[in-house]
């Protein structure tokens, strides 16, 4: 089959790999129908070894070269001897976390921050691939009514519900959040979902700022050009928004995040860089604000299978752009020039005979 491999920094391969099979009793082998392209795939394209190891991966034990891809979906074509709750053609979606189910994390529930985890399609073979097998216990059925394309943007969009509920968003909330990027908008349709009654964003890319509004965004503000923290405060009572979400990793939109909460609000990090913070701690200590990071998501791609389902979620911001997987190579050096347009960028593989 084919697969799109990742050797070394600069060094991707679409190349002929031997089709995986239900070798272990948990195992679930999946027909891939589309798969996206993340930033982090992108970071390890140009930048890795970032999270990929160069040696063998503590958990699973995989080391280079590694199938790319942690954000898809495809129907079950194979299962382990242990597994009877999946039908073969089923459509399933895939939380890509890793967990070893023993470690003090995994054991209070927090399976996302397991001690020795790591993600398929970075740690193991992933979805950038005709078919890929991975353990039941990351296996998620998709509901009625949900296609392929949708639960396999399930992943970025986790994301950003979870960052959402780091925030504490509840019905009413008046919200910030910090870009307009994958996590913002992903982040945006979180807060909507949960109820919020306005959600404000601070971005200065126009074309960025036009798709917040289109899917949502209450007044979205330029931090070039306007005193977002100013702004917000008139429209939310003086007080400043309940919540916050900081979702580019970017020092000056942590400052903006933290400074324009409200008394006693929350703010929830999303997004993530290498910078250092030169943190206010007045504005932290005096207004007892709170900051909690956000990574990932925990059960929170089922989650949004169900908002989809029930149409409170439209992941169709989401799925604009969609490639085969032979154009995958194409894919990522454009990805790695600079931002797309959109958002997101979905392969699928060349159906096998």
């Amino acid at each position: 089959m084919q697969a799109l491999r990742w050797h070394g920094r600069g060094d991707l391969r679409l190349e002929e790999t031997p089709r995986p099979t239900a070798d272990e009793p948990d195992q679930v082998v999946i027909e891939v129908e589309a798969c996206g392209i993340c930033g982090t795939d992108v970071h390890e394209y140009v930048h890795g070894p970032q999270i990929i190891r160069s040696t063998a991966h503590p958990l699973t034990g995989a080391r280079p070269p590694i199938t790319l891809g942690h954000e898809f979906a495809g129907r079950v074509s194979a299962v382990g001897v242990a597994v009877d709750d999946l039908a073969v053609g089923q459509l399933v979606a895939v939380d890509p976390c890793l967990r070893c189910g023993r470690c003090a994390a995994c054991q209070r529930g927090d399976y996302h921050i397991c001690a020795r985890g790591g993600s398929i399609g970075l740690a193991s073979d992933g979805g950038l691939a005709a078919f890929v097998a991975v353990p039941r216990v990351n296996v998620i059925p998709v509901p009625v009514g949900v296609p392929a394309e949708w639960a396999a943007v399930a992943e970025p969009l986790a994301v950003g519900l979870h960052a959402a509920r780091r925030a504490g968003i509840s019905a009413g909330d008046t919200v910030l959040i910090t870009g307009a990027g994958p996590i913002g908008i992903a982040s945006l349709l979180g807060a909507l979902s949960l109820g919020a009654g306005a959600v404000f964003v601070s971005e200065p890319s126009a074309p960025r700022a036009e798709l917040a509004r289109s899917v949502g965004a209450t007044e979205v503000f330029d931090p070039s050009s306007a005193d977002v923290r100013r702004e917000v405060f008139l429209r939310s009572g003086r007080n400043g928004p309940d919540r916050t979400i900081e979702a580019t990793g970017r020092p000056d939109a942590f400052e903006l995040g933290l400074t324009a909460l409200r008394r006693g609000g929350r703010m929830s990090v999303a997004g993530i860089t290498d910078s250092s913070l030169n943190l206010p701690l007045r504005q932290l200590v005096l207004y007892e604000r709170e900051v909690v990071g956000s990574l990932g998501y925990n059960r929170d791609i089922e989650r949004v299978l169900q908002l989809m389902a029930t149409s409170r979620l439209d992941p169709s911001p989401f799925v604009r752009t969609v490639r085969p997987l032979t154009e995958a190579l194409d894919a990522f050096e454009a990805l790695a020039a600079g931002p797309a347009d959109d958002l997101k960028t979905l392969l699928t593989p060349t159906r096998e005979p």
